[in-house]
């Protein structure tokens, strides 16, 4: 251990001196990794409530349902700056008071860690330390604007680094944070680290420092390839915005696990992103959406912010009517960021990303009776939440990510046939108005820079009543016949009852329906739901997937036909009306021998094409 870094950093904290007044002080020392613990200690001083209240966060930057990060927290003590103990009572699961003290406070606890992702924690003698701060670190309620320094006790001989969008010091395992909020969203890679660095000028002339810090496998010519094309989407995503954010300290860091030890998520944050890919490293495209993504976040909700979020509650879920804006309009912009970086064709991004985004505004009863607004408000229930009751989502959600996303699809397409505009330059407007000078944004306030962008007030009343507070219908065809895209049915004349594609149900003697059945589909209407077992349809027994598709190959859309069930054991029958399945797919002009005009083509370059 380097004893050398370790009496300094306590020296630092247990013997604050006037100037360092009301800080805050972490120490982090790894003396049990094999096992996945970390001991974290906090130092208050100058605390003036009569009864001090440590506790855990329940919800994270990026996350919107609770998380009960206090679970991994114990062996949880007090001491007074003589090292004595202070009585300690825990008044919940994740909060602890110290009701006797002089205005000086040691905390220490031991973590536990060991799921890295982008929201919890990972400790591990060899992977090091992957902290996502409200899933790591206990904290002082009441202290939201006290400055904060984080030290992590690491020996020399590890050859560890710390990535952080924490601010520097001249201690390279010394970190600061202004206030409570700032800290929460710095994650903190700590291990062997790789990394690739480069500058992005903005056109002002301020440059800012990029960089990738990568805990993976692979060689670094396949590393440096890789970083290229993440530096590609940086300059398309600048594109869109006509700048980067002034990044705090002048840094972007995306901290990126790719190996098989971490589990797959991503997560944005003010100067930084959290990314962790459960695959052995390679170099591919599988990872460039999320980068894509996350990077994309640094405007559009880390300072393009909704107001319902502004700030963040560490203490509950926290609700917003604008996630179909700040996440789902983040989702199209990944993969057509990666796109526009020249990875990928367009056809093939149509034919797949956008025909996906359709079908689910089209063919999901969440979409199809739902507003985005009342499904960014489910996110406290769906956004990695935890539950053991079942519930009736697939009737009543679809995700804001891809359902804002085919918001913005039809807002690009209407903008640029009607208005002869672009949606990059409604996101630039929306920047200027709510993301630079960092005023958080309404619903309403989003349509008011729709009105003024368009110079049209009731195209865009109509817009936000219709597809935003609404859930009217969307005609896709008519709009993506600019582009020359049509739409196709994908199983047209089949005879279908709902089921299928998608992992619904299981084979176990009768087809055992795991999920809620579909509103709109027929075997709804014939009123068979979750755990009911389809045994027979069309006089003819059904035990597999390949029997059902064998009657229906035979029958025609339209056609009533008897059913037979179990419903808690007991056998039913009744009929049931086959429909067609209303999956679509999305075909070229070429594809259906139509005519590709002069301004098909320059309309699919001036929306697909590299910026």
């Amino acid at each position: 251990m380097n004893f050398k870094k370790i009496f300094s950093a306590a020296f630092l904290t247990l013997g604050l001196c006037p100037a360092f007044a009301q800080r805050l002080s972490y120490i982090v020392s790894f003396p049990n990794l094999a096992h996945h613990e970390a001991q974290i200690e906090l130092v208050a001083s100058e605390i003036t409530a009569r009864t001090a209240v440590f506790r855990m966060s329940r919800s994270s930057p990026g996350r919107y349902a609770t998380h009960e990060f206090g679970k991994n927290v114990y062996d949880v003590k007090a001491f007074d700056q003589s090292g004595k103990a202070l009585p300690l009572t825990r008044t919940d699961g994740d909060v602890y008071e110290v009701t006797r003290h002089s205005g000086y406070i040691r905390l220490q606890y031991t973590l536990y860690a060991n799921y890295a992702d982008g929201t919890y924690a990972g400790l591990d003698a060899t992977g090091g330390a992957h902290l996502n701060m409200p899933a790591a670190f206990m904290w002082l309620k009441g202290a939201d604007n006290t400055p904060i320094t984080i030290h992590f006790n690491v020996p020399e001989q590890w050859h560890w680094t710390v990535a952080t969008q924490l601010q520097p010091t001249s201690d390279p395992l010394t970190f600061q944070a202004r206030n409570f909020q700032y800290f929460m969203d710095c994650p903190t890679k700590i291990g062997l680290l790789r990394y690739r660095k480069w500058e992005v000028k903005n056109p002002d002339g301020k440059s800012y420092a990029f960089r990738i810090a990568l805990d993976a496998g692979g060689d670094d010519t396949t590393f440096s390839i890789f970083s290229e094309k993440v530096q590609r989407i940086v300059r398309q995503a600048q594109v869109i915005f006509g700048e980067t954010p002034a990044f705090d300290y002048g840094t972007y860091t995306f901290l990126a696990s790719i190996n098989p030890y971490v589990h797959g998520d991503g997560m944005e944050h003010r100067n930084s992103t959290m990314i962790s890919s459960p695959v052995n490293f390679r170099g591919d495209d599988r990872n460039l959406n999320t980068f894509a993504h996350e990077f994309f976040h640094c405007w559009n909700v880390k300072r393009i912010r909704p107001r319902t979020l502004e700030p963040f509650n560490f203490e509950k879920s926290d609700m917003s009517h604008e996630l179909w804006f700040a996440e789902g309009f983040t989702q199209y912009y990944g993969g057509l960021i990666v796109l526009r970086s020249g990875i990928g064709k367009d056809t093939d991004f149509v034919k797949t990303t956008i025909a996906s985004l359709i079908n689910l505004k089209m063919n999901t009863p969440g979409a199809r009776g739902y507003s985005p607004v009342q499904a960014s408000e489910e996110a406290v229930f769906t956004d990695a939440g935890v539950a053991v009751d079942k519930t009736n989502f697939p009737n009543i959600f679809s995700s804001y990510y891809p359902y804002g996303a085919a918001i913005a699809l039809a807002l690009e397409l209407e903008l640029r046939s009607r208005f002869n505009k672009s949606l990059d330059q409604y996101m630039q407007a929306v920047w200027k108005k709510f993301g630079k000078p960092e005023i958080p944004y309404t619903v309403s306030g989003l349509q008011d820079v729709l009105a003024s962008f368009t110079g049209d007030r009731k195209f865009a009343e109509t817009f936000f009543d219709s597809y935003i507070n609404g859930h009217e219908a969307i005609d896709y065809n008519a709009l993506l016949a600019p582009a020359g895209f049509l739409l196709k049915k994908t199983e047209e004349g089949r005879a279908w009852i709902g089921i299928g594609g998608t992992r619904t149900f299981s084979e176990k003697e009768g087809l055992l329906l795991e999920q809620p059945t579909l509103r709109g589909t027929p075997i709804y209407a014939a009123g068979l739901d979750v755990d009911d077992k389809l045994i027979g349809l069309d006089n003819q027994d059904v035990r597999t997937a390949a029997d059902l598709n064998n009657i229906l190959s035979r029958q025609k859309p339209g056609a009533t036909v008897d059913i037979r069930y179990l419903h808690r054991g007991e056998e039913k029958k009744g009929s049931i009306t086959l429909g067609e399945n209303p999956a679509v797919s999305v075909i070229t002009f070429e594809q259906a021998g139509k005519p590709i005009t002069p301004a098909i083509t320059q309309f699919r370059k001036d929306w697909l094409g590299a910026k």
